[in-house]
């Protein structure tokens, strides 16, 4: 047996660069030597006690079986009256399916509509696993690129120029891993009137970061500032980083009911449904008192703020100021030559002195790295300091 047993629909896909980063921390860390991860997209809070409580009353009271296929009815309430709430978009239950994570979500999404030869536009840089589900389905990865001077965001004209008859879909990430880019509702109005124009493109909008935003302007959604195109967008939301839920698997879409029920018939066939008690302890998440993601917004803001000051003071580093999330994505273009234009390179050199971080291209770019920021700040400053004496 060999490579050539394997489907060319995975053959297409490549592991995810920040699991394998992280899995090599951990091995590492196993082994003895002193690693900080900054590598993983997850928040460093504990689960809020409510929702641990009710996993625990869930399995007390034996919901340890089957659910619906799309989510117990319990949370697909819940997630709509959060999606209302949260983001403005008014839906239903019937609106709603319950997914093993948003990442499920959006594989789902794609895997029911992508075919061979399709396009999918995805702003660069992107979060590691939206060209690798294209590229299963047999879609070609159509990059739209941004930069660090715009904070990542783009002009809706350069979409426009590339939307062609095969044009699938626009992925949508706001605010956005890796760069933490956030989309403004003026730049939102100007990628509407471009879909007005091509009826033909879906809009996948993940929206998972969305309770995670540090600026004055409140997040802004597609769907709910443009309800004229909700029947051709697919929202994607989810627990996992606005409650410290990441090992629940518990994500969210709504869409339009045909996308909903193609996505319903893949999960039937795929995995069932989602975990029984882990949707309970969703439920417990999204009906319960948000007032901590208030305290975890201003944790997040300082930290946020003490990275970008440290990689800025480093000669040869510079990033710009995320919006949201809790990543920073670093240009170090003016040490490339060191690492023979590999950033691969440069990551493994940090991570020699300490700290895992991953590369650029990782993402879609080149010539840097991301961090998460997701650590506490003495974590941070020790990492930092590593930074700075390891590119020195």
């Amino acid at each position: 047996m060999s490579q050539a047993s394997l489907s060319s629909a995975l053959r297409r896909m490549e592991a995810s660069p920040t699991t394998a980063m992280t899995d090599r921390a951990s091995q590492l860390r196993s082994e003895g030597r002193d690693i900080i991860s900054l590598s993983v997209g997850e928040p460093d809070f504990d689960t809020p006690p409510h929702v641990i409580a009710a996993a625990k009353a869930a399995l007390d009271a034996g919901e340890t079986r089957y659910t619906p296929v799309a989510g117990t009815l319990a949370l697909r309430k819940a997630a709509a009256a959060h999606y209302e709430r949260d983001l403005g978009i008014a839906c239903a239950a019937k609106d709603v399916i319950v997914t093993a994570g948003g990442k499920q979500a959006l594989f789902f999404a794609l895997a029911a509509t992508v075919n061979p030869g399709d396009e999918v536009i995805v702003p660069s840089p992107w979060w590691v696993s939206y060209p690798q589900m294209v590229r299963y389905a047999g879609g070609r990865v159509v990059p739209l690129i941004t930069h660090a001077h715009d904070n990542f965001c783009f002009d809706p004209g350069d979409f426009s120029a590339l939307i062609t008859p095969s044009t699938k879909w626009l992925v949508l990430n706001s605010p956005g891993n890796p760069t933490g880019a956030a989309f403004s509702a003026q730049m939102l109005d100007g990628i509407a009137e471009v879909l007005r124009r091509n009826p033909h493109v879906l809009v996948l909008s993940d929206d998972i970061y969305a309770p995670l935003i540090y600026t004055d302007a409140p997040h802004c959604s597609l769907a709910a500032r443009h309800p004229d195109l909700a029947s051709r967008i697919c929202t994607i939301s989810g627990v996992s980083k606005s409650h410290a839920m990441t090992g629940f698997r518990i994500g969210f879409a709504t869409g339009p009911d045909w996308l909903i029920g193609a996505m319903t018939k893949l999960q039937s066939n795929a995995c069932g449904n989602p975990v029984a008690p882990s949707q309970a302890a969703a439920v417990a998440a999204l009906t319960g008192s948000q007032d901590f993601l208030g305290q975890w917004r201003e944790t997040f803001r300082r930290r946020r703020d003490l990275v970008v000051s440290a990689v800025n003071a480093i000669e040869g580093l510079s990033t710009p100021v995320p919006d949201g999330a809790f990543y920073c994505f670093i240009d170090a273009s003016p040490l490339m030559d060191r690492f023979g234009g590999d950033d691969g390179k440069l990551a493994l050199h940090l991570l020699e002195h300490g700290v895992a971080v991953v590369a650029a291209s990782g993402f879609g770019g080149k010539n840097g790295f991301r961090i998460s920021f997701a650590a506490s700040e003495e974590t941070l400053t020790q990492a930092m300091v590593r930074i700075a004496k390891a590119l020195s």
